[in-house]
């Protein structure tokens, strides 16, 4: 077990809740930027856009929620490197299962309702 895990939770600082009023704000004066600066050129306007969003984040990073996303992000990251990736060949045989199955099965499916629109075709009488 991880011993960051362990750890208690703290309470929000008033730093803190300034930091996520500023992400906020970075980031809705980015989106709002893109949509009334229309005359601006497209790439220009998605650009201000980008740069709101990276310096919301920016921002949020340095609160302690920011930290544990991070801390978070780079433990995923270990944990993806001990995943034992299938071959290209394996990939594929397993591919090929898959599709085989939900043929059957879409099959077996398809047959139910024939027999079934039968039956109810065959009891009213049509």
């Amino acid at each position: 077990m991880n011993t960051k895990v362990d750890q208690a939770q703290q309470a929000v600082s008033a730093a803190d809740v300034a930091k996520y009023v500023l992400a906020a704000a970075l980031l809705v004066a980015g989106l709002f930027a893109f949509y009334w600066f229309n005359e601006w050129p497209g790439p220009v306007r998605g650009l201000v856009a980008v740069a709101g969003v990276l310096a919301a984040a920016a921002v949020m990073s340095m609160t302690a929620k920011g930290r544990q996303t991070k801390d978070f992000f780079s433990e995923s990251l270990f944990e993806l490197r001990k995943v034992v990736w299938p071959t290209r060949q394996e990939a594929m045989r397993i591919t090929g299962v898959i599709l085989i199955v939900v043929v059957i099965v879409s099959l077996i499916l398809a047959s139910f309702d024939f027999v079934i629109s039968w039956l109810i075709r065959l009891l009213l009488g049509q």
